[in-house]
């Protein structure tokens, strides 16, 4: 029989390996688990990803867009004179605010690198990239820390199932931005 030639299908099971992380989490993800939620053989599974490690390298790396596609979509890394505070406050509102699964699903397989090295990379690329991005509006140290803090807000978010408090978050947020940096001009004295 005749191989069928299909180019979709490596991105159909990373797809699908994110759809088994978001209902069963990372426990929940095999080769077996995956070929069966994209509908192939397992073998195709194992063909294009020799290992899971390699396939939830893929998923991280796809899953992790979300955030850094809101934070870019905002226009605020452009804005050199907004409210840098208000800014990343409220695109954290709309993140958190939208699918809320794919915002678990992004934090979920992140903080995977903490049991599985082969992650580590990856979740150190975004941290990298999304530093660099908002270091366009501030310093890159203003940039780690205003990192962590988001992360923090978001984390306690998704783990207490509180709401979202953008004002908490804009207040803080603006504790850590340097005054220049945070689209106040600053005066002599």
């Amino acid at each position: 029989m005749a191989r069928r030639y299909d180019p979709e299908r490596r991105q159909r099971i990373i797809d699908a390996a994110i759809r088994v992380v978001a209902d069963k989490g990372i426990a929940g993800l095999s080769h077996r688990s995956v070929a069966a939620e994209a509908d192939v053989p397992l073998g195709s599974t194992t063909y294009h990803f020799k290992t899971l490690d390699e396939l939830m390298v893929a998923a991280l790396r796809q899953a992790n867009e979300g955030f850094a596609k809101a934070l870019t979509a905002s226009g605020l890394l452009e804005d050199a004179e907004g409210d840098l505070a208000a800014d990343l406050a409220r695109v954290m509102g709309e993140w958190l605010g939208g699918d809320r699964a794919g915002v678990e699903l992004e934090y979920e397989l992140y903080l995977a690198a903490l049991r599985r090295p082969a992650l580590r990379p990856v979740a150190a690329e975004w941290t990298e990239e999304t530093a660099e991005r908002l270091a366009r509006r501030t310093d890159p140290v203003t940039a780690r820390a205003l990192l962590a803090l988001m992360d923090g807000i978001c984390l306690q978010v998704l783990l207490t199932g509180a709401a979202y408090d953008e004002q908490y978050a804009r207040e803080v947020l603006g504790r850590v931005i340097p005054r220049s940096a945070a689209g106040v001009a600053l005066t002599g004295g």
